[in-house]
């Protein structure tokens, strides 16, 4: 393993089944927030979006918790098996608890992929864990099967998502995208990042590298939960945060675009 940041420590909690692996990303001083991340099916939480992602965070005040979700854990390669999503949604459920345990303040969730869904279905089934959501290339149907939506848990969603999209994901595209948003009774911002596939890294139709993507992120989560202070340190309550206006979609230099719900 390469020689990780001085902001940057190996985490890992086994107390409990299934336990938390991972790295914890510090911010400066003392953090009052904390986000946990999570990988797609195919990959691990060493993936370049999630460290890029934990990177710009943590310089803006946020503990982050990139982690392996349970069937990561269990298999170094491949893909989760038939019904392991219960024990993945497990174990963001106590990832969140270990991250709690670190920050006095509010909690958040993302994941790519796969792993924003499992995300999104747990705060579905429980809103009280987290007040928000980041999810990057989320999974809306298999490539070429349009009918077959990943979306009847959206309309349980009570806390804000920040939505992260490539223009040329297979697995659904923007017009897809802002149609399923709309099922989302909670405030949603869906970022579209032009000429970016599923699994959002450079390339000749996506010139922006992923650490001017994880700012642009890193502003339109700030812009979604606008509460944050002066020092980065994200301390409002989630009535407050819950006061904020529904249904953006950010403008910068990414291909975002505005568009209220």
């Amino acid at each position: 393993m390469a020689q990780l940041p001085s902001n940057v420590e190996p985490f890992a909690d086994t107390d409990m089944t299934p336990a938390v692996r991972g790295f914890l990303h510090r911010g400066p001083g003392a953090s009052r927030a904390g986000i946990v991340l999570t990988h797609s099916a195919g990959s691990n939480c060493e993936a370049p979006l999630l460290v890029a992602v934990a990177d710009a965070f943590a310089h803006a005040g946020f503990a982050v918790l990139r982690c392996d979700l349970p069937f990561r854990q269990w298999r170094p390669h491949g893909p989760p098996r038939p019904g392991s999503g219960v024990e993945d949604r497990e174990g963001l459920r106590r990832a969140l608890g270990a991250l709690k345990k670190i920050v006095p303040g509010r909690l958040f969730l993302g994941g790519h992929s796969y792993g924003g869904r499992q995300a999104t279905m747990l705060a579905a089934a429980d809103a009280a864990l987290t007040d928000g959501r980041l999810a990057f290339s989320y999974p809306l149907h298999p490539p070429r099967s349009a009918s077959q939506l990943r979306t009847n848990h959206f309309p349980k969603l009570r806390t804000p998502t920040l939505f992260v999209h490539g223009s040329r994901d297979p697995f659904g595209s923007p017009q897809e995208m802002k149609a399923a948003l709309k099922l989302i009774p909670a405030e949603t911002s869906l970022i579209i990042i032009e000429g970016a596939t599923h699994d959002l890294a450079p390339g000749k139709q996506n010139p922006f590298t992923q650490t001017d993507l994880a700012g642009s992120i890193l502003t339109a989560f700030t812009r979604l939960f606008h509460e944050v202070s002066q020092h980065g340190l994200w301390g409002a309550t989630r009535d407050e945060m819950q006061s904020s206006s529904r249904g953006h979609e950010c403008g910068t230099d990414i291909r975002d675009h505005t568009e209220s719900k």
